[in-house]
C-alpha cells in the first residue's frame, strides 16, 4: 500500500518519501503529509492510510531520510538539527510531484501535525502548488518565514493545554492572518498536545481528534475536491 518515491526538491536535489493512494484508478486530490517529530512512522502512515480511504493520494516526504524515533528525547534532538530550508524545498518538491503525478487530480493541499503543523504554515508560504492546509497543534516562528505570503485557505487544530504549541499564540496569529484578509479558520480543543495521536493513549481524546477529522477531511474536500 505504501509506495516507496523519490522527488526533486524545490531548487534542486533529490528527496525521498512514501506515496499512499486510494483503490481504483481514478485520479484524486493529493495532500502532502508531514510527520511528528517522532520521523516517518506507524503513526503518520496510519495517518496516510485513513486519507486515502478518504479519497486523496498522499505523499509523505521522509524529512529524517530514513531516521525515525519513540524516544522524546532522540525525537527533540532530530527536530533541533532539521535545517527548515531543507525540510521547506522538500516539501515544496513533494507538493509539485503530487501535483503532477498521474492518480492525482491537480489540486494538492499540506497537512502535518506538531512539527509538522508547524511547517504546514512555512509549506503554505513558500509552495505556490498548495491550495489548502491544514496545521495541527504547531507553530512557526515569524523569522522562519513570512506569514503574509500564505495564499491558500487554511485550517488551525490547537489544543487548550499545550506549553508546546500555545493556544494563545495561535489566536494571535489567526487574528493577524485575518487581518491581512487572509483565510484561517482555528479550533481550540479541550485537550493537550498530540490529542489526535491514535498511538499514544497517554494523550490521545478521541472526541476531539474525531470532531477535528470531521472537520479536517471535509475541509480538504471543499478546497481540493
Amino acid at each position: 500500500m505504501y509506495e516507496p518515491i523519490k522527488f526533486a526538491k524545490t531548487g534542486g536535489g533529490d528527496a525521498t518519501g512514501e506515496l499512499v493512494a486510494p483503490e481504483g484508478e481514478g485520479k484524486a486530490p493529493g495532500v502532502v503529509l508531514i510527520q511528528e517529530w517522532w520521523g516517518l512512522n506507524g503513526q503518520i502512515r496510519h495517518v496516510a492510510a485513513k486519507l486515502a480511504r478518504e479519497g486523496f493520494v498522499v505523499a509523505i516526504p521522509d524529512l529524517y531520510h530514513g531516521r525515525w524515533t519513540t524516544d522524546a528525547g532522540e525525537a527533540q534532538q532530530l527536530m533541533t538539527a532539521l535545517d527548515w530550508s531543507v525540510a521547506v524545498a522538500e516539501l515544496g518538491g513533494a507538493a509539485a510531484f503530487l501535483q503532477n503525478h498521474p492518480r492525482c487530480s491537480g489540486n494538492v493541499g499540506v497537512m502535518g501535525f506538531c512539527l509538522g503543523g508547524a511547517l504546514t504554515f512555512a509549506t503554505a508560504a513558500t509552495s505556490p502548488d498548495v491550495k489548502a492546509a491544514v496545521a495541527y497543534y504547531g507553530l512557526a516562528s515569524q523569522e522562519s518565514f513570512d506569514h503574509s505570503k500564505i495564499k491558500a485557505p487554511m485550517l488551525a487544530h490547537f489544543a487548550s493545554k499545550d506549553d508546546w504549541a500555545s493556544p494563545d499564540k495561535a489566536k494571535a496569529l489567526v487574528e493577524a492572518m485575518n487581518a491581512r484578509g487572509q483565510s484561517i479558520e482555528l479550533h481550540i480543543y479541550e485537550a493537550g498536545h498530540a490529542f489526535a495521536n491514535e498511538g499514544r493513549k497517554d494523550v490521545y481524546v478521541p472526541d476531539a481528534a474525531a470532531l477535528s477529522w470531521s472537520r479536517t477531511t471535509a475541509f480538504l474536500h471543499k478546497h481540493l475536491g
